[in-house]
């Protein structure tokens, strides 16, 4: 009796699946009738026609990949394989036909500075600028979709993929997405926002099953996909490798069904990461679209018809288990792709590697550098007063461009900081190197490089040391890799015992700068009281020794801001204080008990002092904040303020808004990223500055109600520098306002 009763509720189930996307796309004439519809819409009745004349076997065959990089179409009836391309900071090279390279390697393409380097610049226009290069250059190529932006919140300093990513705030990495989104889009290409949802950790990825309350997910870890999919029109998503209570998020109904196709009315293709669906019927009913990957599990026997998305699916839809009209559906939404990226019609040539990319480069990294410490106007230096510099440190002339796993790049060049520094200086400065550490499986400190380095550190006026994290390779070293896919890192110690060298510099030459790559904190612990000077570059492209040099020279005045808490201890990061990581051993669960107090929000909570806080950069001139107003009207929270350059040189500051409830109902973060404005000022200029926050963006996640609820009274608006550095405080009444 109860297998019958289970077999009636599937029963009940499929037909009610059907019934939902027979009406979904009944009278495709009303769709195209709508005004101002999304573009991606505009060609039903197309698409209608193209599905009526497909076999089973031509539909299956699209909703599955048929290669390394591409899913399949239907030659016959002119439907292209859709192709896809790496890349969320420059075209990746590797997409062959089955894993091999796909040309000569003379198509090298922009090596960008990587996604936690393009968020610290805190620049949305620059967010659709770096969007327009990988949407041209992946054109050029012959691709149709660019995975990326990658918009998972950085929750722990570990994740081997946080230099992909944007920051542990879903403000700023939803307005830096948005515009890469609508940059690459414009280009004629689809973005793929990814990886959909909680995908924060890359141990045990595709076995950690991820517990959350709803609240941590609505405010913390959906909003920059909910942006993505409302405000950026983004044509695909991808889903992760990770389960989401209990079930995989590649093909989960909760995530995929009733959120992102259902709440956001999300109408193009979920494609899986690679290898990330593990089974038939849940792939077809709880969301995916397109099967990619999977033979990455059967190498070499590559098999593509053994796909859980290929000819199982003419079985069970032949045998009556699941209507044609579920596949239809699939087949319906990678077309809208197809004719809204001009598959059918064509698309300009695009081009690839041009001057005015690298450019672009250029000034991303520029914009990006964080000043973390500046103690005695150490930087910029003085040409005219610095005769020796020594450059110490492996990263002074590593390439970074081939590191990170699925986000390689291979670039036509990368210009490293030792090169930048020697085209800068010219014949007038004396410059000497010395690697004082190297990148090796053991991972030791050589006593005789130390000792190279030190000798140059004590002849020099300053000393320049290139270190941090590197982009791992796993043939380096043993224990996994630093900032790859893959792997997280084991803690937040300098690798190679960087510390026993840089404890040897100071000694040597207190007057030192220290240069740190990578995609997040370090710890600094046993330095950072030393070091004058820290100039945090992350992973700075193509151009980024070109950066450096204008920065330390100070050609150029740095304008990053963290995107990211750096704590004084791992210990101290939310994820590890309260919360769980990497999860249970025998479960593979992983509880975040830190719930929405993530990032700089932990540590406004419990007092926690941060090495250096989130938003924080100091620049080569100072500013200065006045007349902070902020009122109400016609649902928009209007706030206004003068900042001026009190400084003796041209800068730039983020104005960064932090909104928070007094005497709230619930317990919420004492304050939370509303708005930012980037503003370029002369010496001596002030300007008017206006931002403007929707009342919507005050209310918080009501678990009892399952909604978003807006609580009444008044909420401070706090104007600052930094999360630590607030400048000016206003107060703004909600009461009686009306959503």
């Amino acid at each position: 009796m109860n297998n019958r009763l289970i077999i009636f509720r599937q029963a009940c189930y499929l037909f009610f699946m059907a019934l939902v996307v027979a009406c979904s796309s009944a009278d495709p004439k009303q769709t195209v009738a709508e005004e101002g519809k999304p573009d991606i819409l505009q060609y039903e009745e197309k698409i209608d026609s193209l599905i009526s004349l497909m076999t089973l076997e031509e539909k299956v065959n699209m909703i599955h990949g048929v290669s390394s990089f591409t899913s399949g179409g239907v030659e016959r009836l002119g439907i292209p394989e859709l192709t896809m391309s790496d890349g969320p900071h420059g075209v990746r090279p590797e997409h062959g036909r089955d894993w091999t390279p796909d040309n000569a390697g003379n198509d090298s393409a922009t090596y960008l500075p990587t996604g936690i380097a393009l968020a610290a610049t805190w620049n949305a226009d620059l967010g659709y600028r770096f969007g327009e290069v990988l949407g041209n250059e992946a054109k050029a190529r012959g691709k149709d979709v660019i995975l990326g932006p990658g918009v998972n919140i950085i929750r722990t300093p570990l994740n081997g993929r946080n230099f992909e990513y944007l920051s542990e705030d879903p403000f700023l990495t939803s307005r830096m997405a948005v515009g890469y989104i609508k940059g690459v889009q414009d280009q004629g290409i689809a973005a793929c926002v990814k990886h959909f949802a909680a995908n924060n950790q890359e141990v045990k990825r595709s076995e950690v099953n991820v517990e959350m309350s709803e609240r941590a997910l609505r405010e913390i870890y959906l909003p920059a996909f909910e942006a993505a999919v409302k405000e950026g029109n983004v044509l695909t998503v991808m889903g992760a490798y990770n389960k989401f209570r209990g079930q995989f998020a590649t093909h989960h109904e909760y995530l995929v069904n009733e959120i992102l196709k259902g709440e956001w009315g999300f109408k193009g293709v979920v494609m899986s990461d690679w290898g990330a669906v593990h089974n038939t019927m849940e792939g077809l009913l709880y969301g995916t679209d397109i099967e990619m990957g999977t033979d990455l599990l059967q190498m070499p026997n590559i098999d593509y018809s053994r796909f859980y998305m290929a000819d199982t699916v003419v079985s069970v839809v032949r045998s009556g288990k699941v209507p044609e009209s579920v596949v239809d559906e699939k087949v319906r939404r990678i077309l809208r792709v197809m004719y809204a990226t001009g598959m059918f019609d064509g698309r300009s040539k695009g081009a690839i590697n041009t001057k005015e990319h690298q450019q672009l480069a250029q000034k991303v990294a520029e914009e990006a550098f964080v000043l973390l410490k500046n103690e005695g106007n150490i930087l910029p230096l003085n040409k005219d007063k610095v005769k020796t510099i020594a450059v110490i440190g492996a990263n002074a002339t590593r390439l970074q461009a081939g590191g990170g796993g699925s986000s390689q790049v291979r670039a036509p060049y990368e210009i490293t900081p030792l090169e930048g520094l020697k085209a800068l200086a010219g014949n007038n400065i004396q410059i000497k190197f010395a690697p004082g550490f190297e990148v090796t499986k053991e991972g030791k400190a050589n006593p005789a490089l130390i000792r190279d380095a030190v000798a140059i550190a004590r002849e020099a006026d300053v000393v320049i040391y290139a270190g941090g994290w590197t982009h791992g390779y796993s043939d380096e070293w043993n224990g996994g890799t630093f900032d790859s896919e893959g792997a997280d890192k084991p803690d937040l110690t300098m690798p190679f015992e960087q510390d026993q060298l840089i404890k040897a510099v100071l000694d040597a030459n207190q007057n030192t700068v220290m240069v740190l790559f990578g995609g997040g904190a370090i710890d600094m612990s046993s330095w950072v009281g030393r070091a004058n000077g820290i100039l945090q570059v992350w992973y700075p492209g193509m151009e980024g020794g070109t950066a450096l040099a204008r920065t330390l020279f100070g050609e150029v005045n740095p304008s990053g801001k963290l995107p990211v808490t750096f704590p004084k201890k791992l210990e101290e990061s939310p994820a590890h204080a309260i919360g769980e990581y990497p999860g249970d051993k025998d479960t593979v669960n992983v509880h975040y008990k830190e719930g929405v107090f993530v990032g700089y929000r932990y540590n406004d909570k419990y007092n926690v002092e941060p090495l250096f806080p989130f938003g924080h950069g100091l620049s080569y001139t100072t500013f200065e904040y006045n007349e902070l107003e902020a009122s109400e009207n016609a649902g928009m929270v209007n706030i206004g303020m003068r900042v001026k350059n009190t400084g003796t040189v041209a800068g730039a500051e983020v104005i960064q808004l932090y909104v928070g409830k007094e005497n709230s109902a619930v317990e919420r973060p004492e304050k939370e990223l509303k708005a930012f404005r980037k503003v370029f000022l002369n010496p001596g200029e002030s300007k008017e500055v206006t931002l403007s926050v929707p009342v919507e963006d005050f209310r918080y996640f009501d678990e009892t109600k399952n909604q978003w609820v807006l609580e009444q009274g008044s909420y401070k608006i706090q104007a600052g520098s930094s999360s630590r550095d607030i400048r000016q405080t206003v107060a703004v009444d909600l009461e009686d306002v009306k959503m």
